[in-house]
Parts: structure tokens; sequence; C-alpha cells
């Protein structure tokens, strides 16, 4: 068993007990293992079990006694390099007495340069790029190819300052340090708990996008499977274009809200009305379907472990991959269809530059938004040397992706005959649920976010309990009542306010002030001012940022 005071030789996971917890499986720095006390006991080692020998007993006891002798915090009497064993005589003990090899430090594990560019970019492609269409509809498309550049811009740099804050700090071994780590090293409790609290924004936001995401792609599932089977004909029903390539304007005289579904409510015209009435009654968008994924969903959040879904994360990369060549193939059957008006609307086209562009600005903050896990990616990463420009092209091939997607949509919308500020916060819902490509990017999606929401889950798990409780399961009905509060808010969202893009623009404006304006601003001109170097450019600059930030998420609330 483990003695009082002891610590793990390689610890997998942040504890939070100091500001300097020296180990990890991920970066196995040989000068700061600390020892896990344990008795002789027999060795796992592939096949063959065998005793521990005297001499690693002598060392382990040796290891140990250094570990008593100071704080973690201090270095002086940390264990020399003779008394730290060699990669090779590394193991991880555990308190059975058995021990396994480590082969984590073996460099071939780490990633060349473009498996950590598109690992990143993977990463930050989310559910945000079905809005940015929507996005650039609202601010103009001029002034909207200006605002993805430069908030891009903006959003690297600030990315660039966390990557680089854990080396800024002097006297500490903060190599395994996470950004809510170095927060709380230069803010205290206060720095540790605002990271979280504005880290929690970002995914619990991610969770309920999900939901209603999940609920509207079920749901138009369904209709095209339902009326597949039942011959039922939608064209003249859904107000939009004619031709093989048909494009709809679901709310072509209201607002984004309500029941999305207005093609539905005269399926009675089929002729086979009791049953088009009763599938309507029990295949709503708001009204059943996002109760109907409860007891899919939740039963798969309450799992200890999410390893088994973080095998499927490489649906994400092809979701993607589709949707590029959706967008193309979409774009090259509808053509461009575009006018300048630069600040009056007309009866088909938006002004290139629109009052409302600041909604743009909340989507995109989360669209590029991968601040709290850039340093867990980028360790890694083979060449560390080459972090900041692997970084760079990451953020360009993300920027392009999103820019892509975007200027062919707007263009591509077919206007005449549909006004463009048609453009839906989910362009998939301007393509009619019988459109048979986009049943398939439906299809996939869902089933790709089917596996990604309990990873979601797992990551709020781990950070709510971890903090509060100090345990990442403290029990299960624990689990259980944070999963209901995080479902429940999904499916109050997916049935009373749909709009994606009014729930990304909001969550991130929110999580981007804290941790891509305010944090990182701060962090930087403490350490450069701690350093001697701070200058009054920086001091502008910086707090520019933090005025931006602010802005951003004040500006929301008037849009």
């Amino acid at each position: 068993m483990m003695e009082e005071g002891s610590r793990p030789l390689l610890s997998p996971e942040q504890t939070g007990e100091s500001n300097s917890n020296r180990g990890s499986t991920d970066s196995l720095d040989f000068k700061a293992k600390r020892p896990f006390h344990v008795e002789p006991r027999n060795i796992v080692d592939d096949d063959p079990q065998e005793r521990v020998s005297a001499e690693a007993a002598i060392l382990n006891s040796r290891v140990h006694y250094y570990s008593r002798l100071t704080a973690s915090s201090d270095r002086l009497l940390s264990p020399p390099n003779h008394v730290i064993p060699g990669p090779e005589e590394l193991y991880i003990y555990s308190p059975l007495g058995t021990a396994f090899k480590v082969t984590g430090s073996d460099p071939a594990s780490k990633n060349p340069s473009i498996i950590t560019i598109f690992a990143i970019w993977n990463t930050m492609m989310g559910t945000s790029i079905l809005s940015i269409p929507w996005g650039m509809k609202q601010a103009g498309f001029t002034l909207g190819i200006l605002i993805l550049i430069f908030t891009g811009l903006l959003m690297l740099y600030c990315c660039y300052v966390v990557l680089k804050s854990p080396k800024a700090i002097p006297y500490v071994d903060a190599s395994d340090w996470e950004f809510p780590d170095v927060c709380r090293y230069y803010f205290g409790k206060f720095g540790q708990w605002s990271s979280l609290i504005f880290s929690m924004v970002s995914l619990i936001g991610a969770m309920v996008v999900y939901w209603v995401l999940m609920s509207n792609f079920l749901y138009n599932s369904g209709q095209f499977i339902y009326n597949y089977a039942h011959n039922v004909n939608m064209s003249d029903l859904e107000f939009g274009t004619n031709g093989s390539e048909k494009v709809i304007c679901p709310f072509p005289n209201t607002e984004p809200g309500g029941n999305h579904s207005i093609g539905t409510l005269h399926l009675g015209s089929s002729g086979n009305e009791t049953s088009d009435v009763s599938f309507e009654r029990w295949w709503s968008k708001t009204n059943t379907i996002p109760l109907y994924l409860i007891p899919l969903l939740l039963p798969l959040l309450c799992f200890r472990s999410a390893s088994f879904f973080a095998r499927f994360t490489f649906l994400g990369t092809i979701s993607v991959v589709y949707l590029i060549a959706l967008v193309t193939i979409k774009a090259v059957h509808l053509g461009f269809h575009l006018e300048f008006h630069w600040f009056d609307a007309t009866q088909f086209f938006v002004p290139e530059f629109r009052l409302f562009f600041p909604q743009f600005t909340g989507v995109l903050t989360l669209a590029f938004f991968i601040h709290n896990c850039i340093i867990t990616l980028m360790k890694s990463n083979k060449h560390q040397e080459n972090n900041v420009r692997d970084l760079s092209v990451a953020y360009l091939l993300v920027g392009l992706t999103y820019l892509y997607v975007g200027v062919l949509i707007f263009a591509a919308f077919p206007s005449p005959p549909l006004f463009k500020d048609c453009i839906e916060p989910n362009f998939l819902d301007n393509f009619p649920s019988s459109d048979v490509m986009v049943f398939v990017a439906r299809t996939f999606l869902l089933f790709q976010m089917v596996t990604v929401y309990p990873l979601l889950g797992y990551l709020v798990r781990v950070q709510v309990m971890g903090q509060i409780f100090g345990n990442h399961y403290p029990s299960f009905f624990h689990i259980l009542a944070l999963n209901i509060i995080i479902v429940g808010a999904g499916v109050l969202v997916a049935r009373f306010y749909p709009n994606i893009g009014s729930i990304i623009r909001f969550s991130g404006a929110t999580c981007g002030l804290a941790l891509v304006f305010v944090f990182p601003a701060l962090v930087h001109m403490i350490s450069r001012r701690r350093q001697g170097l701070l200058r009054w450019p920086s001091v502008l600059f910086h707090s520019f940022l933090i005025v931006l930030g602010i802005a951003n998420l004040l500006a929301q609330f008037f849009m």
C-alpha cells in the first residue's frame, strides 16, 4: 500500500494540490519523478514474472527517502539524476505490488508536424462550421470575410500566448501544466475557478448545441424515411426554388423560432390524413424528438470511462470532408448569385456591411476556440521548436475551411427567387429533407455527435467532480445528478429555443472573454512586467484585447 505523504512515480493527471506537480505520462521528464512506495513484490514485464531485485528495492527506498526531505515546490533537495531510474528501468507500480514497464517515453510515440497540424484542425472543426454562412449573412458578405480573417489572427495570437505561458514561469517546473494551472499561479484560487467556470461554459454550450443538432438531424432523417416509405412529395409544400437542386426558405415571413417544420403542417394533402397527422404528433422536431434522445444518451453519459467513444473521433474528420464535398457540389450546381449593395438592403440581397456583425464575432470566437487544450495537443509534437509554426499553419487551414464553406454557401444561395436573409443558422436546414446527399450528411453527423456527446460529458465530469470532490467518479448518483442537469439544459433549449447560431455566439463570447482575451492578455503583461520587459505599446495592445473581449460579450445582448 502507498504510505501517507508519498506520491505516484507517474501522475497521469493534475491533482491540483500544488503548483508543481511534476509527474506526467505524457512528458516523461526523468529528473522530476516522484516515487510510489511499495513493498518489493513481483514485476510484470510482458509474459514472464520476476521478483523485484534487491537493487531495485534499495533504489525505490532511496528515491522515497529523497521525496520525504522536501516539499514539492522546493527543487533543492530533489532526487539527483543518478538516483532516478533510466527509461529502460522505469515501472509504474500498483498498490497490489505489480508493476508495468513504461513505454510512453518512446520518442516514436510523438507525432510529426503534419499529424499535429491536422489534430488541431480536427479538434477545432466542430458544429460552428454549420453556422459560418449564417454569421457571414449577419455581418454582410464583404464585412464577414474581413471579420473572419481579423478574428482568426487575433485568436491565433491569443492561442500563442496561452501556449507560451507555462515557459515564462521561473523557478517552477511547469512542463506538465495546463492554462488553468497558469491562471492559478498568477491569480490564485480566483484564476483557477474562473478559468474552470468559463471552460465549462464552452463545453456545456457545445453539448447544448449538440442536443439541438441531434434533434434536428434525427427529425429530418426520420422525415426522409417516412416520406420515402409513404411516397409523400413535399416539393409543393415548401417555400423554395424549383428544379433538381431545391433550396428552401423555412421562414419566408417570420424570424427563426418556433416550429421549424412548416412543410409538414399540410401533410394531409398526401391522401392519408389520419396517418400523417399521427406521425406529425409523435415526430415533432421541438415537442418529441428532444425527449426521444434521453433514453439513448443519458445512459452513455454515465459510463465510467469514455475510451470506447474516443475510438470514433475519426468520424469528425470524415464528416467535415464530406461537408466540404457537399458544399462544393451544391455550389457547382447552383452557381453564384451575388450583387453588391454596400449599406442598403434590396429585395433579395443584404448589404455588404451590417450592424449585426457582432453575432458573427461571437460565432467565430467559439469556431476558433482551442485555447483550453492547446498545451496538451502540442505536447505530443515531436519537434517542439516548430510549435508556433505548426499552430499557425493549423489556424490557416481552419480559417481557409471556414472561409471556403461560408463564401460558397452565401454566394450559391439562389437570390432571386430567395432572399439572402433566408440563410439559416444551420445551413443544412436550407435544403429539404428529401435531398439524398443532405440526408447522408445529417445521418453521418448524427452518428458522429452521438459518439462525441459522451466525450464532452466526460470532460465536464472530470473537471467539475475533480475540483469539487477530488474524485472524477465520486459515486453513480453524483454523476447521474450532473448528467440530468446537462441533459435537461439540452432538452429545454431544443424545445423552446433551437437556434444554434445564438447559442454558439453567446457561449463563444462568454468563454472567449476569459480564456481568449482577458486571462492571456493579463498573464502576458504580468509575466513581461516581472521580467522587466513590459513596454507601453504592449500594454496598449493587450488592454485593447481585454476591451475587445468585453465588447464582444456585451454586444451579443443588443443584437
